[in-house]
Parts: C-alpha cells; sequence; structure tokens
C-alpha cells in the first residue's frame, strides 16, 4: 500500500452489474468456489474432494459491452478519422493522457435536456477562480450518478453542446468526463431535436471528435465529493485490442 498521507482517494466509478438501467444490458456469471473449483479440477483430471476444504477458487464470466459502466471512449469510437488521421483505437491511447490535474465544473441545477454552452463552462470556471491550462481533464458534474441504479438514469441529465466541447479543445484539454450516461443530450432530447429538423443534432459533441481528436469519460460518479480544482485524477483504460473504448477504475487524489 502506498501511504499518501497528505491525501484521500475518491472512488469516482459505477460498478459493473447485472440488471442495470443501461440500454446494453450486462451480464455477469458467478463461479462459486465450489463450482469452478470442480470445473479446475475437470480440467486437471483430479477429484475435486482432495482440494483443501472441498473447494477451490472462485471466478466470474461476463459478457459485457466496452462502454458499459464508468469508461473512457476512444477517437475510434467516434469515426474512422480523426483529424484526417487514423483514429486511435483504445490500446493506442497515450496513458500521459489519463492522467494528470483534475477540474469539476458543477452543472448539476441545469435540467435534464439541456445542452451546456460556451459562456455556461466560462461561468463555472468563474465560480471556482480557475482557468484552464492545456491537459486539464475537465469533469463535468451532473449528479446523474446518484440515479444510476433508477430507471431514469438514461435521460435524466444536461449534455455538453459542441460548440463548448471545441471551445474546451481549443483551451487544449485532451481529455474530459462526464458523471452522465453520456456526453451528448440524452437520447430522447437528441430525437426531439432530430425531429424538429435541428440540424447536426445527432450525436453532434461526440462527432467533434473526427475533426479535432478529443475523448471523453461517461458515467463518472462521486464527483461531488471533489473540489473544483486542486486535485489530480487517473482514468486509465483496460487494454483491449483494437477496442473503441474501455472501463477504467476512475481515481482522484485530492489533498487533505
Amino acid at each position: 500500500m502506498v501511504d499518501w498521507p497528505n491525501f484521500r482517494i475518491v472512488d469516482l466509478s459505477v460498478p459493473l452489474m447485472n440488471f442495470s438501467h443501461e440500454p446494453q444490458s450486462t451480464e455477469i456469471v458467478y463461479w462459486d468456489h465450489e463450482l469452478f473449483g470442480r470445473q479446475c479440477c475437470r480440467n486437471l483430471g483430479v477429484d475435486p474432494a482432495d482440494l483443501p476444504d472441498g473447494m477451490g477458487t472462485s471466478s466470474e464470466t461476463l459478457k459485457v459491452g466496452s462502454h458499459a459502466g464508468t469508461h473512457l471512449d476512444a477517437p475510434y469510437h467516434y469515426g474512422p478519422l480523426s483529424e484526417g488521421k487514423p483514429a486511435k483505437r483504445i490500446d493506442e491511447v497515450p496513458l500521459e493522457w489519463c492522467c494528470g490535474d483534475g477540474v469539476v465544473l458543477d452543472f448539476h441545477e441545469k435540467p435534464a435536456g439541456y445542452e451546456i454552452g460556451v459562456q455556461d463552462m466560462k461561468d463555472a470556471l468563474d465560480k471556482i477562480d480557475y482557468s484552464l491550462k492545456p491537459m486539464d481533464i475537465v469533469c463535468v458534474r451532473t449528479d446523474a450518478d446518484k440515479r444510476y441504479y433508477k430507471p431514469d438514469f438514461f435521460e435524466c441529465f444536461p449534455g455538453v453542446s459542441p460548440e463548448a466541447t471545441i471551445w474546451l479543445i481549443e483551451q487544449g484539454i485532451k481529455v474530459t468526463a462526464t458523471d452522465a450516461w453520456g456526453w451528448d443530450v440524452p437520447y430522447k432530447f437528441m430525437k426531439a431535436n432530430y425531429d424538429a429538423g435541428k440540424p447536426n443534432s445527432l450525436w453532434p459533441s461526440h462527432f467533434v471528435a473526427r475533426e479535432r481528436e478529443y475523448l471523453h469519460v461517461e458515467k463518472l460518479a462521486n464527483l461531488d465529493q471533489l473540489p473544483g480544482s486542486g486535485f489530480k485524477i487517473s482514468l486509465f483504460p483496460i487494454k483491449i485490442e483494437k477496442a473503441s473504448g474501455a472501463w477504467i477504475r476512475a481515481v482522484a487524489y485530492v489533498p487533505e
């Protein structure tokens, strides 16, 4: 264990779980010590009764999408090209991008479907008396994670507009994050915009990355436990070959 007496660690991840309120279901099969012990003994051709206490080790089998739970989207998620070059897949994302100084911008009072704009970003920065610098990791707090176990988790949050996304990129930001289900507005608001004939209404902030390379994290948790700035954050993705995204165990390190 690393002894960092001057920091507290904050878990920023939601769990992967059965029966979550996500459109793409996760299936976890739990193998207890007896069942998995039998499986291992069968593979070895030995008698399970010879295991200590008749039990082996435990394990799990998962059927899960790479964008379930707290995860990082790779540029390839948004399209095959980014800035005219082959888009990075998750195993190609520089790890240096995935850790650094964190910033929390608070929009938890904005209603579901609200599009967070450039001025909203500037106002939120003014509230915490902070100026962005290149490679800061900007976290958008909506408090949607408080409804992770509720049926409306999928549609209870504000999203970030493409203009605000571009503005963050122009400040030198490479990685952004949200505690909501998605970076754009929820599907039902997106569909309403589309039906109303609004141009560029389908995942517009995601598709910004086709022209301006950036990455975002979705489904963080506990941003309400962090200060506006002055903390470190790590968002390292699982190394899935050629994938468009991967799960992360997001962690913040907050000075005491």
